[in-house]
C-alpha cells in the first residue's frame, strides 16, 4: 500500500513502528526534519504533521517548543542546570536515587497505565528484544523507562525522573556502558524489560515494582564490576 493509499492512521502506524524499532532516531533524539520525513513517507507536509499530531496525542512523539520532535523523551527544559551537579554525581549516587524511584513509577504504571499506553509500551518492551547493536538499545531503554515514568500519571514525579535522565546524559561515566555491556548484559537487561514491561501490562503492581527493582541491581553490578576493572 502507497502513501496516496494509505490513511493517516496507516502512515503514523508506520512511524510508531519505526520509532519503536529505532529507526527513525537521529544522535540527539530528534525525528529528522519534517520535510526529510514528508519526502521519505511520500506525502505533503501538510499531511505529516496530521499525522504527527496522531503520534503526539498517543505519546509515541514529544514536543517541545524551540527544542524541536523528538523520537526519545526530550531532555529537562532545565538541563543545563544540571551540568554541574552531573559533574560531581557518581553512578552509585545515580542508582540510589533510582532504586528509590523507579520501583515505584512501576508499581504506579501498572495501576494506572490505559489500554492505548500497554498497547504501545507493548511495541517498547518488544522493540528491547530486537535491538540490533548498542545504540539501538540504548534508544530503545530510553524511551522503556520514560513511558514507565509517563504512565505512573504523576507530574511531579515525571518531572523528578527527568532530572535524574538529564544528569545521566550529560555525566561523562555513561561511557563506561559502551565499555561494559557484553553481549550477554545486554541480553539479560532485555529479558528484564520484558518481565518487567508483562508485571506492568498485567496490572501487577507488586510484581512490576519487584522487576523493577531487580533490573537496576543488574545494572548497578554492572557498573561496579566496571569500576573494580
Amino acid at each position: 500500500m502507497t502513501a496516496t493509499t494509505s490513511s493517516d492512521e496507516e502512515i503514523a502506524d508506520r512511524l510508531r513502528q519505526q520509532i519503536a524499532a529505532g529507526d527513525l532516531l537521529n544522535r540527539d533524539g530528534r525525528l529528522p526534519p519534517e520535510r526529510d520525513l514528508a519526502k521519505a513517507e511520500g506525502v505533503s507536509r501538510t499531511r505529516l504533521r496530521r499525522v504527527l499530531d496522531l503520534l503526539a496525542a498517543d505519546g509515541t512523539i514529544f514536543r517541545r517548543r524551540g527544542q524541536g520532535t523528538f523520537a526519545l523523551p526530550p531532555p529537562a527544559t532545565d538541563a543545563a542546570r544540571l551540568k554541574p551537579l552531573a559533574r560531581r554525581i557518581t553512578p552509585a549516587e545515580v542508582i540510589e536515587v533510582r532504586l528509590g524511584l523507579e520501583p515505584t513509577l512501576a508499581a504506579l504504571a501498572a495501576t494506572r497505565a490505559n489500554a492505548q499506553e500497554r498497547e504501545q509500551f507493548s511495541q517498547i518492551a518488544e522493540a528491547s528484544q530486537t535491538a540490533e547493536d548498542q545504540a539501538a538499545y540504548d534508544a530503545v531503554d530510553d524511551i522503556f523507562h520514560y513511558k514507565i515514568a509517563e504512565m505512573a500519571h504523576n507530574a511531579l514525579y515525571l518531572a523528578m525522573y527527568e532530572e535524574i535522565r538529564s544528569v545521566r546524559r550529560e555525566a561523562n561515566w555513561t561511557r563506561k556502558r559502551a565499555e561494559t555491556y557484553s553481549d550477554d548484559v545486554f541480553a539479560l537487561l532485555a529479558r528484564q524489560h520484558q518481565t518487567l514491561a508483562t508485571a506492568i501490562i498485567n496490572h501487577d503492581a507488586a510484581g512490576a515494582e519487584i522487576a523493577m527493582r531487580d533490573h537496576l541491581r543488574t545494572v548497578a553490578r554492572t557498573l561496579a564490576r566496571a569500576d573494580q576493572g
